[in-house]
Parts: C-alpha cells; structure tokens; sequence
C-alpha cells in the first residue's frame, strides 16, 4: 500500500534529495520555475500579518521568477526565497523544507509530483499540535484568557 511506503522517513529522505536535485537542475540551467508546497511546513520571515496569511490555501502557488528567481538558495534539506505577499507586497523570507514541495511546475506542466507533502507527520509543527491539545482541554481554558 502506497501509505508504507510515503510514511517512512527514509522514502522522506530519497524525495528531498530527488528534489534538490531537480531545482539544482533548474537554477544550473537557469530555469524559473513554481512550486505548490504544504503552508503548514513553511517558515515566514518576517512572520505575514494574519490577513495575508489567511488568505494562503494549505497548498499554495509560488512563482519563483525575476526578483524571487535571484534569491533561491538550496540548503541543508530547505529551499529558501524571498516574495512579496498580498496587494501591500509585504516582504518575506520563505523557508520551505524541501519534502514539503507537493509540485515543480514549469509552464503550467507539471514537472515533479510529490506525494510526501500530502503526509501531516512531516509536515505539521509538532509544537502546534501540543498547543492545540493543551487549548482543547476545558481544564486549561481559564490559562487561556
């Protein structure tokens, strides 16, 4: 079943190399290129304000050209960039693990297809996940306020 195969770490690890690879591919042959990716993996630097945020679907589109196309780095397991979000163009750094790519899209073709950015082990923030169990319980909301 494709569920033991993509829950594994080690299928994880082979994905972001093949990934890595891919973009290197790219950024070598100097091709622009977008990716889809998983929001709830990625990291905001500085941290979009909640109206833009809000707006993001979990698998969101971003086109990495011009501008953002200059400032790919690839490091360490993580693609990095910086973009302008929402109508006001606030500026951000991105920081997208590399396994959290659901899709490399050049030309409106799809060109990688990644299964492993579907998978909420790897990609939601285990400290969220602590939070909201510690929110869900009615003996902590007086904490809460």
């Amino acid at each position: 079943m494709i569920n033991d195969i993509i829950h594994q770490d080690s299928y994880k690890d082979l994905v972001s190399k093949q990934i890595e690879e891919v973009i290197s591919y790219l950024l070598k042959n100097n091709k622009e290129f977008s990716i889809t990716a998983n929001l709830d993996a990625l990291k905001f630097s500085p941290e979009l304000p909640t109206s833009i945020k809000s707006q993001l679907a979990k698998f969101s589109l971003y086109i990495l050209a011009n501008y953002t196309f200059t400032t790919i780095t690839v490091k360490n397991g993580f693609l990095s960039f910086e973009a302008g979000f929402g109508s006001e163009n606030f500026g951000s750094t991105v920081t997208v693990p590399l396994y959290s790519i659901f899709q490399i899209i050049i030309d409106d073709s799809i060109l990688y297809l990644n299964p492993i950015a579907t998978v909420d082990k790897f990609n939601k923030d285990p400290k969220s996940k602590s939070l909201n169990i510690f929110k869900n319980n009615p003996k902590n909301q007086d904490l809460i306020k």
